[in-house]
């Protein structure tokens, strides 16, 4: 089938590195809510996994939210995964499950992807892009080519981040 009508313009991306066991993932939360309510579907805000080892559920809760993602609401267990951090630290990987079931997924789909390990190498593949692009710890965003590292403080980052966008959204896109 044709279709005559013009391609939409790809959507600038910012990347989110995130690890959903991290405190200051927890904390860049309302700037990702605030970028995604104010550009909507002009800006791809995608959620990469960077896993950190110190953190002992953060390769599972990753691939949990893969899960998610393949049962169509990725953005809504990541963000009640990370508004309940510390709860994921106490309960560990049934708390991922709970929470699957509290918004109406497919909660043994859930157990069963964390044992079979299907969303291993999407978590794996992220981390290793992370890696050669400089991402050191989270939340690290890059957008526009250029990675800001929130590890450190998340004071200006939005602004930033939205000074960037405009930016993109400004030029013409092919």
């Amino acid at each position: 089938m044709s279709d005559s009508s013009p391609a939409r313009p790809a959507a600038p991306v910012l990347d989110v590195w995130c690890e959903l066991q991290c405190p200051d993932c927890h904390t860049a939360l309302d700037d990702v809510r605030a970028l995604r309510a104010r550009y909507g579907d002009r800006l791809e805000v995608r959620l990469r996994h960077f896993p950190l080892e110190k953190h002992k559920y953060a390769f599972a809760a990753a691939q949990a939210a893969e899960e998610a993602v393949a049962q169509g609401r990725g953005w809504p267990y990541a963000e009640a995964v990370l508004d309940r951090v510390a709860e994921l630290d106490r309960k560990g990987e049934p708390f991922l499950v709970e929470v699957a079931r509290e918004l109406g997924l497919d909660a043994e789909e859930f157990d069963t992807a964390l044992i079979d390990g299907r969303h291993i190498l999407i978590v794996d593949s992220d981390q290793a892009e992370g890696k050669a692009i400089g991402v050191t710890g989270t939340p690290t965003y890059v957008i526009g080519g250029e990675r800001l590292d929130g590890g450190k403080s998340q004071d200006g980052l939005r602004e930033r981040i939205e000074e960037i966008a405009d930016r993109l959204l400004a030029q013409p896109r092919d």
